[in-house]
């Protein structure tokens, strides 16, 4: 019963924020924020301790401002998210600009795959619609939702927009790694890990794990990995793309860690520069007493 609760209720909102006109709309979940915001609830608490990490020099109202200013721009992005299939294809070319496109386009015009590793900023699905309407094939990877008929509301959307999602399980890395050599681009979410397998980083200064899925595909069939920020603008997003140094020496396990904590440092890099748009709800850091018990085992 909980799980067609919450399909109707999702449906519902999907349907009219797609049919209400487009300011209405900003200002419906502008206002939605506002009240989650101020309801002080887990995930707007653990938000804020995840941005006192980014930016541990601020004090508490300035801090509390930027709270507010993240939960704006996580309200931006799915009211975005719902319309988006509503945008044309000049519209989504027209509200992206890029920083260092050529580490994406450059190997695909050579006939390679790219693997494209992200953090949660910004509006990752603007920016595959963007590579979509740029003629590339994308794939990338989800968590398996619940309800399932919600999980696959989400699928149908994207592959409307021109992905490919592959639902995160025992068999998607094998069918990445095809993809990989079939000279696709894959898009990783790459900043928390959800396997439990995750390798250890340095984030923020403080103890992460990250998914070691880009840095495998890199290393395993030689496609360059490139980390893009996506960043919010008055016109839509901005992706800065930096490519990612994968060490030639080493065993495998050691260049893949080198790879991770190389991807986790620019992660770092664009969320200091915009932490605004990092919509971090989630826990990301690794509690130093459960590293030191695991160590111990």
């Amino acid at each position: 019963m909980k799980d067609r609760l919450v399909l109707v209720a999702y449906l519902l909102g999907w349907w009219v924020v797609r049919t209400l006109p487009e300011k209405m709309a900003y200002s419906l979940f502008w206002s939605l924020g506002e009240f989650v915001h101020k309801r002080n609830g887990k995930s707007i608490q653990r938000l804020r301790s995840n941005l006192h990490v980014v930016k541990p020099h601020l004090d508490e109202l300035e801090l509390e401002t930027l709270v507010a200013q993240s939960m704006s721009s996580y309200m931006r992005y799915w009211c975005d998210t719902f319309r988006i299939q509503n945008w044309s294809k000049e519209r989504i070319l027209g509200t992206v600009t890029t920083t260092n496109q050529e580490l994406l386009l450059n190997p695909m015009k050579e006939g390679k795959g790219v693997v494209i590793a992200l953090p949660h900023s910004g509006n990752w699905d603007h920016a595959g619609a963007y590579f979509c309407s740029l003629g590339i094939p994308l794939v990338s990877v989800a968590e398996r939702l619940k309800p399932e008929a919600l999980f696959q509301k989400f699928l149908r959307h994207r592959e409307a927009m021109g992905f490919e999602i592959l639902s995160l399980d025992s068999r998607s890395f094998a069918t990445l790694v095809k993809r990989a050599r079939e000279k696709r681009l894959i898009a990783l979410v790459a900043d928390r890990d959800l396997s439990q397998s995750g390798i250890d980083v340095k984030f923020f200064g403080k103890n992460a794990r990250m998914p070691a899925g880009p840095a495998l595909l890199a290393i395993k069939t030689g496609i360059p990995i490139v980390v893009a920020h996506v960043s919010c603008t008055n016109q839509g997003i901005h992706i800065d793309f930096h490519p990612v140094d994968v060490p030639s020496e080493g065993t495998e396990s050691e260049r893949i860690s080198a790879t991770v904590q190389a991807t986790a440092d620019l992660f770092a890099q664009g969320i200091s520069e915009h932490p605004e748009d990092w919509h971090m709800l989630q826990r990301i850091w690794v509690d130093e007493k459960q590293v030191h018990a695991e160590g111990s085992r």
